[in-house]
C-alpha cells in the first residue's frame, strides 16, 4: 500500500530545526511537486536549490528531513510534475504526505473563534491563534472500507459522478457520534441497501490523498442479497465470484488489497 516503503522509516515527529542545505524541498504547484525525472524515478529538490524561502518542517524519511514550502517556488532543473504513478515509493509517499499538510496549512490561515491570523505553534505540530488562544491540529478524517461478502462472492461497486472508474469496495466518513462499527452497517445499508453481520477488522490505512484515515472491515450479508443502489453515490453495484474479480485496481490502496485478499480466499473469516 502507499504508506509501506521498508526498509525506508518515516518519522513524523515534529522539530523546530531550520533547514539544512540538503534538506529535501517539497514545493507544490498546479501540476503537481516540483521534481526532475530520470526513467520514471523521482527526485526532489533540495532546500539549498532555492533562494531566500520561508520553510516548515514536515517529517523525515530515513535521515532526510523534508520541509514544506507554502508558496509556489522555482529552482533550474525542476519542474511541476505529477507524482503518483512514479517511483520510488517511499518519496511518493513523502509527497503525498506533504501535500495532505500543505492543504492544512493553506485552509486554516484564520482562527475560526475570532478571526485573526494563526501562527504555528511552538511545541508541536498545531496553528495557535495569538489573540483567543484557539488551537488546531492537523486534520485527520476517519473513514471505512467495507467487503461485503456473500460465499464465494464480493460486492463491488462503482461511483457516480467521479473522474474514477475502476471498480471499488463500499466506503464512507464517519459521522457524528458514530462508532466505526455503526458506520459500517449504515454506509453498506445506504449505499445499496443491503443488511450485513459478522463485522472482521481487517487493516488501517493512512490515506493522506483525502487526509483520512481508513478502516478496513470484511462483513457478510445478511438477508436479501438483491442491491438496491443510492444512485447520487453509486453507478453501479454487482456481485463477483472470487475467480472473476477484475484486477485493475491500484496496489497503494486498502481496497486493492482487500480484493486481492478476497480473490486468494484468504480473507479474515
Amino acid at each position: 500500500m502507499l504508506q509501506d516503503i521498508a526498509p525506508h522509516i518515516y518519522h513524523n515527529e515534529m522539530s523546530f530545526a531550520p533547514p539544512e542545505a540538503g534538506a529535501a524541498a517539497l514545493v507544490y504547484t498546479q501540476g503537481g511537486i516540483l521534481a526532475r525525472v530520470t526513467d520514471g524515478l523521482l527526485e526532489l529538490p533540495r532546500v539549498g536549490d532555492f533562494g531566500p524561502a520561508q520553510w516548515i518542517y514536515g517529517f523525515r524519511v530515513d535521515e532526510t528531513s523534508c520541509y514544506l514550502s507554502l508558496e509556489p517556488l522555482e529552482a533550474d532543473g525542476f519542474a511541476p510534475t505529477a507524482y503518483r504513478e512514479l517511483k520510488p515509493r517511499h518519496l511518493v509517499f513523502a509527497c503525498a504526505v506533504g501535500q495532505s499538510l500543505l492543504r492544512w496549512y493553506q485552509s486554516n490561515r484564520f482562527c475560526g473563534a475570532c478571526g485573526a491570523g494563526f501562527e504555528p505553534g511552538t511545541r508541536e505540530r498545531s496553528l495557535v491563534c495569538p489573540r483567543c488562544g484557539h488551537t488546531i491540529y492537523p486534520k485527520i478524517c476517519p473513514a471505512v472500507i467495507v467487503a461485503v461478502c456473500d460465499g464465494d462472492r464480493l460486492l463491488l461497486t462503482r461511483y457516480a459522478g467521479r473522474a474514477f472508474r475502476r471498480y471499488a469496495l463500499v466506503a464512507g466518513f464517519c459521522e457524528i457520534g458514530e462508532t466505526v462499527e455503526q458506520t459500517v452497517a449504515r454506509e453498506v445499508f445506504e449505499e445499496t441497501g443491503l443488511r450485513v453481520r459478522n463485522l472482521r477488522f481487517y487493516k488501517s490505512q493512512p490515506w493522506v490523498i483525502t487526509d483520512s484515515l481508513l478502516m478496513g472491515f470484511f462483513v457478510d450479508l445478511e438477508g436479501s442479497q438483491e442491491i438496491h443502489l443510492q444512485e447520487d453515490e453509486l453507478s453501479e453495484g454487482r456481485w463477483f465470484h472470487r475467480d472473476r474479480l477484475p484486477t485493475d485496481h491500484s496496489g497503494d490502496s486498502l481496497t486493492g488489497e482487500m480484493i486481492e485478499l478476497f480473490r486468494l480466499g484468504r480473507e479474515p473469516q
